[in-house]
């Protein structure tokens, strides 16, 4: 475990984060989502979760939000295990698309969505999740999420669930598009049920940092011991997250904060860090791309200051010892 002293520097330069941030001009906020989501314009919560198992959590780190878009990480890699990477790949690629989630373009030299990160690759990925009817794959995929987050009561909010299904118009036509493109194959109110079912699991931002460290832990939830993902997959979960996490901010983040990360519409961003760490941030307030202002003004901070970068060298962490794997005993 992460000794007493270095324990209470990561929480004091949390602390100074999440302070400098939620109390900043709040001027780049464009949309709520939904919009009574204002309501809770102040929510601001901060997890991290070291691969050691040590936590930190400053703010709303309680307040349960549906995971959206956060999702497309975790049944992605449940596709990934139902089928592996080769015949994943040949239904939904890992290229940016450069356009907004909800867009409708595909990749049409391979007649595929561009990548799972965006709705109509989410789409596809949900598909592939194996299940003998929505109610087995649906239950799958919230087993598997228990596994990452370790609550055993982690479910489906069936209030966010029946809103979501009765504001679905654009996803309903990207499937019968796609499938009139031969991209998408079976049923598709089921398909569109099981996506959005993962779309609607309710977590904390606590709970989503444990996440991002499983994935930062090859695969293996560091409080509970117990395996989520096999490590052999989440090389290509985290890559994606890297190149394609972002919506179409994801070139900009790749390279100016270099952390790999998927956000939501709900406000939730799930970072990770390779073999060492887990970040988990919510705030309701939205950017042009969808991404929570605070979580990427927090996000970005964290890379430029204190050097969490991924290709970073490591003599520019100053980020406790986190961000030091060269100090690690």
């Amino acid at each position: 475990m992460v000794d007493p002293t270095e324990r209470q520097i990561v929480q004091d330069q949390l602390e100074e984060l999440h302070a400098r941030h939620g109390s900043s001009p709040f001027d780049d906020v464009v949309s709520y989502y939904p919009p009574e989501a204002e309501a809770d314009r102040d929510l601001f919560g901060v997890a991290g979760t070291n691969v050691d198992g040590t936590c930190w959590s400053i703010g709303d780190c309680s307040v349960r939000f549906p995971l959206h878009s956060v999702s497309k990480v975790f049944t992605y890699a449940l596709a990934l295990e139902d089928h592996g990477r080769a015949e994943v790949m040949r239904n939904v690629g890992v290229e940016p698309s450069g356009d907004p989630f909800n867009s409708i373009t595909f990749d049409e030299a391979n007649n595929r969505p561009y990548n799972p990160m965006i709705n109509a690759g989410a789409l596809v990925a949900a598909s592939l999740v194996d299940g003998f009817d929505t109610r087995d794959q649906v239950g799958r995929i919230v087993e598997r999420y228990r596994r990452y987050t370790g609550n055993p009561d982690l479910d489906v909010d069936r209030a966010v669930l029946d809103e979501q299904l009765a504001n679905n118009d654009r996803n309903i036509g990207l499937c019968y598009l796609m499938r009139s493109l031969g991209m998408l194959h079976g049923d598709i109110d089921r398909t569109v049920e099981v996506y959005l079912s993962a779309c609607s699991i309710t977590v904390t931002a606590a709970e989503l940092s444990v996440m991002g460290a499983t994935l930062a832990n090859g695969g293996v939830n560091p409080l509970t011991g117990e395996r989520a993902v096999e490590r052999s997959h989440v090389r290509d979960v985290v890559s994606v997250m890297m190149s394609c996490g972002m919506y179409d901010a994801a070139g900009t983040w790749a390279t100016e904060v270099g952390i790999p990360a998927k956000s939501g519409v709900s406000g939730g961003i799930v970072c990770v860090l390779p073999e060492y760490f887990g970040l988990g941030t919510f705030s309701p307030g939205l950017d042009v791309h969808g991404n929570s202002v605070r979580g990427v003004a927090l996000c970005r901070e964290l890379s430029e200051t204190f050097g969490l970068h991924v290709f970073a060298d490591p003599g520019e962490s100053t980020f406790g010892r986190v961000a030091q794997p060269d100090q690690r005993t």
